[in-house]
């Protein structure tokens, strides 16, 4: 509904929605929405092509909104961030109280209910004393689940504290598999045709694993992949 009344009203400027969270959140369709229903001259360019000017953009705009649907902040259900980082749920409240204000006869459905799910990310550090006689110097740090790839920090700046990392994975791997009689010592040869992999995954938490799914002696690269 929000789509069609969106692309309706911008027909004439050849604008095309389809997706509300990929369309909407750099400001640009907001603008010309904006613009066309309350004929507002916004101070500000109708192209933002760094996340800077949009943050910017999206600011002017939103202050916008709520100035002419006289809104107080703390009755808000969206910001310059939400909007931004493509949250749905803000979007549709931003599109909800738009229509509502410069179209209320716009057939919007009633009792409307959005379930959402929060997912945490959960942020994993493992310090390794490289040299018991100095700890404060010789710290290897991963940080699992950052933007960028912990291990490709690692490899570009401190890749002589690789073999202490590769030491606790070992572990890490041997505690498992030894409930089966495996032994690992080399991270790179034994796990390149994926079946002390699997069997760890099997080991992990009481998961069970059906061996028939997999070749336990592959012989080929198929049988590998």
């Amino acid at each position: 509904l929000l789509m069609d009344w969106i692309n309706t009203t911008l027909k004439e400027e050849h604008i095309v929605v389809k997706s509300l969270e990929e369309d909407l959140y750099d400001g640009l369709v907001l603008h010309h929405l904006l613009e066309n229903l309350g004929s507002l001259k916004l101070d500000v360019d109708k192209l933002a092509l760094t996340e800077k000017k949009q943050r910017q953009k999206l600011s002017v705009i939103l202050d916008a909104v709520a100035k002419c649907l006289q809104l107080e902040e703390s009755q808000l259900k969206w910001s310059v961030e939400s909007i931004l980082t493509k949250d749905l749920l803000s979007t549709l409240h931003l599109l909800v109280a738009i229509a509502k204000h410069f179209q209320p006869t716009l057939a919007m459905p009633p009792n409307v209910q959005v379930e959402t799910i929060t997912i945490e990310v959960i942020i994993v550090l493992i310090f390794l004393p490289v040299d018991p006689r100095d700890l404060s110097q010789d710290l290897v740090w991963l940080e699992l689940g950052r933007k960028d790839d912990a291990f490709d920090e690692l490899f570009s700046r401190a890749p002589d504290k690789l073999d202490a990392v590769k030491k606790v994975f070992l572990q890490f791997v041997n505690e498992h598999v030894a409930k089966l009689g495996l032994n690992v010592k080399d991270i790179e040869s034994q796990f390149a045709d994926g079946v002390i992999l699997l069997l760890l995954i099997g080991q992990l938490e009481g998961y069970f694993l059906n061996l028939r799914h997999f070749f336990l002696t592959p012989a080929s690269t198929t049988e590998m992949v």
